[in-house]
């Protein structure tokens, strides 16, 4: 490997500028995925649209088993850091056991290097200032998309083994505590389902109502990208579909976006903001005053004891109110629609005790999510400070090789995935 060593007193005197590109082939392999999203596979598929979080999700896990299928260049092997190339360009996650033996597809990049070097790798990709490198190179003709070339040729810091030990440990204690945190919110409210769904089901004949009468709806205005940054105006949160779709828990600490909206016009706390796809509803209840967004209505009951009935009783009806959505991919809901839709409505005593027995369940979730966004402001702290100590090494004057890979006119040009690749 060829780096540039940097001494400036600041305490990374042993840090490293190098890039990927700089390893020697037996020390460093890199490749990206042969098979389309879609591709039947004996031994399962590992696309983009799974890795999150760190972590890749695949629905076909438990499925299908490594099978028979003769290895090929994009093969996984424990141990590997797969890159996201396309949608999300720069996420990352290490392929576990469960993962080993499948395949990448094309919107994938491979990165198999001694386990040091990947889990720095890892870190690295996370921080402020990796972020901003790559998306300077992103094109979007179809989908954002980075090539594997501007990773290799991305110029990083590497810390000496032992520093990267002590990185590593630090997010994987703050990460597995986080999952920890989602993990029991997550069951909190799963027994507030299940108790709802038990009620539900061994209950007398109880009273339909529209939900219209029981709550009150308003539809969302506007897309995320009208609203305008940093007027220096009080705020509220603003909530956009996306900010609803593959939450574990219905309850979110923050929101990433704000909208100068008055106040007064937004929806108090304990507000549903609902939206929709194919796969059923997607709810979560705000802790602060929000705004929806299109394709979002805010729903909150008449009646505030009413609220956790009326959640668990939409989340029971997911399927149905995703049916009550129009246009492409059932995304569009409106609050006349949802007002019109049936729900299952028990006198007011069975509302009030089902309040009282799964309010502490919901007041758990809340607080393990309050938990974990303060170790994700943690975790956010320490990749800012690793942007910040590589800073000075990564702007000392650079080499031919990284001038040709950040010029305009290259950042312009199309990329394309060679070389590194071994058979």
């Amino acid at each position: 490997m060829d780096a540039t060593a940097h001494h400036d007193g600041s305490g990374t005197e042993a840090w490293q500028r190098t890039s990927i590109g700089k390893f020697r082939a037996k020390d460093m392999y890199t490749t990206s995925g042969v098979l389309d999203e879609n591709a039947p596979d004996q031994t399962g598929i590992v696309s983009s649209t799974y890795v999150r979080g760190g972590k890749i999700h695949s629905p076909q896990t438990g499925k299908r088993g490594p099978g028979n299928s003769r290895p090929n260049r994009a093969t996984l092997k424990e141990g590997d850091l797969i890159v996201v190339l396309v949608r999300r360009p720069g996420d990352a996650a290490f392929v576990t056991a469960e993962h080993a033996g499948w395949t990448a597809s094309r919107s994938i990049g491979i990165i198999r290097a001694d386990p040091h070097v990947v889990r720095w790798l890892r870190i690295w990709l996370q921080t402020p200032t990796a972020k901003a490198r790559i998306e300077e190179d992103v094109t979007a003709h179809v989908e954002p998309t980075v090539s594997l070339d501007t990773l290799r040729s991305m110029p990083f810091p590497l810390p000496p083994p032992d520093i990267i030990t002590k990185y590593h440990r630090a997010f994987s204690l703050i990460e597995e505590k986080i999952d920890l945190h989602e993990e029991a919110a997550r069951k909190a409210v799963e027994l507030a389902d299940a108790i709802h769904d038990d009620w539900s089901s061994a209950s007398p004949v109880w009273e339909t109502r529209l939900l219209g009468d029981v709550a009150m709806a308003k539809t969302g205005k506007g897309s995320a990208r009208s609203l305008p940054r940093g007027t220096g105006k009080p705020s509220v949160d603003a909530i956009a579909p996306t900010d609803l779709f593959d939450l574990t828990v219905p309850h979110v600490e923050r929101f990433r976006l704000s909208s100068p909206a008055d106040v007064a016009e937004a929806s108090p706390p304990g507000t549903f903001m609902l939206t929709t796809r194919p796969d059923g509803a997607h709810i979560a209840v705000t802790q602060h005053p929000a705004s929806p967004t299109r394709c979002v209505v805010a729903v909150r009951p008449v009646d505030d004891r009413d609220t956790w009935w009326l959640l668990h009783e939409l989340r029971s009806r997911s399927s149905d109110v995703a049916q009550v959505a129009q246009g492409r991919n059932a995304r569009e809901i409106s609050a006349r629609a949802l007002s019109r839709m049936s729900i299952t409505w028990p006198d007011s005593f069975t509302r009030a005790d089902f309040h009282n027995m799964t309010d502490p369940l919901h007041a758990v979730a809340r607080q393990l999510v309050s938990e974990s966004a303060t170790l994700h402001d943690l975790k956010d702290a320490l990749l800012r400070d690793i942007s910040a100590k590589a800073d000075v090494l990564l702007e000392q004057e650079a080499e031919p090789d990284e001038e040709r890979a950040y010029t305009p006119s290259a950042l312009n040009g199309p990329h394309t995935a060679r070389g590194h690749d071994r058979p």
